[in-house]
């Protein structure tokens, strides 16, 4: 049995362009396919590639909506053909490849994991993007592991307040960079051993003082531009530097002499190119790895605000305007 209508509320995007872009309306509700489980949503996270999406520069990969939204919670109301272990009814967070923003999405079985009981369908729609992304780049790609050292810039933001929270939980030391007082002292009271205020201080001697020269093992990186060099000069030896986005630009001009001498590795990803099934792996890792922090309350998500689903473009413009600590959420019910 499938709870399945032809039109649903969502949010449609006539033309690339700012915030007020996006209208409220009447869409085609999605078609539930083999291997998919129909949800009907409850909350969506927003997060930067909807900005990036939104603006023309960032599409959905051929095949999948191009409505914004890459993780919801809801509960389901289709299972797909072939689709174990879900049954009508059950209350989800999912990653989506698209969608998101609307009453309805069909996501891929493999991406859906069991809402938490102790949060709240907003809370839980503002988990899959997040961990899957600092799991899969921290933890699968950078191979981080407790004793080691972690910078995180970007600190305040919701993938750095899951990322302080999941590495500290997990043996880490965390060292985080963010824009304001404020911000340092929210990182700070997440398990961030040090908060440097980049505004005001030079995080790269802050950070060689801290670790008696010796840098910091991993460094998650979101800014790019100039910020390439400096994080070669904090590396230590053998260490992992990964970029998730590049706001300050992705092309600069770098001396790669460092990266031999310590042995460097410069990498990268994106989440929403991958495959389903390395989706689904990831996914695997974070029920047996980080949904029990999550069930006790070591970890939980750090929620900003909430808006309802009308109020799209206000939601944007927060997150456009970084003064937010922690998720953006909008609320469908």
């Amino acid at each position: 049995m499938t709870t399945q209508i032809n039109n649903m509320q969502g949010i449609d995007l006539p033309a690339f362009g700012d915030a007020d872009a996006m209208v409220l309306g009447e869409l085609a509700a999605p078609e539930l396919r083999p291997g998919e489980v129909l949800i009907s949503v409850q909350a969506a996270g927003v997060n930067r590639p909807d900005i990036v999406q939104r603006a023309g520069f960032y599409p959905a990969p051929a095949g999948h909506s191009p409505i914004l939204g890459l993780e919801v919670a809801g509960r389901v109301i289709g299972v797909g053909e072939g689709v174990q272990g879900w049954s009508l009814g059950d209350e989800v967070c999912a990653l989506t490849n698209g969608g998101g923003y609307a009453e309805q999405v069909s996501v891929p079985a493999g991406q859906c994991l069991p809402k938490p009981k102790n949060l709240s369908f907003a809370e839980a729609g503002a988990l899959p993007e997040t961990l899957f992304t600092v799991w899969g780049n921290l933890f699968q790609r950078a191979g981080l592991k407790a004793g080691e050292t972690l910078l995180i810039h970007g600190g305040s933001s919701g993938i750095g307040t899951t990322a302080i929270q999941l590495a500290k939980a997990r043996g880490v030391r965390v060292f985080v960079t963010a824009g304001s007082q404020t911000k340092c002292e929210a990182c700070s009271a997440l398990g961030a051993e040090q908060a440097i205020n980049y505004r005001e201080q030079d995080f790269v001697a802050e950070i060689l003082s801290a670790t008696e020269g010796r840098g910091v093992d991993v460094i998650l990186d979101m800014v790019g531009g100039d910020y390439v060099a400096k994080n070669i000069k904090l590396a230590a030896l053998e260490g992992r530097i990964v970029n998730i986005a590049f706001l300050q630009g992705a092309q600069v001009d770098i001396n790669l002499l460092p990266v031999m001498l310590k042995r460097l590795t410069l990498t990268g990803s994106t989440l929403r190119a991958q495959s389903n099934e390395a989706k689904a792996e990831i996914a695997r890792a974070l029920l047996s790895e980080v949904w029990p922090l999550l069930e006790s309350g070591r970890i939980a998500p750090q929620m900003a605000a909430t808006f309802p689903l009308a109020k799209v473009a206000d939601a944007h413009r927060l997150m456009e305007s970084s003064a937010h600590i922690g998720k953006i959420v909008l609320t469908l019910n």
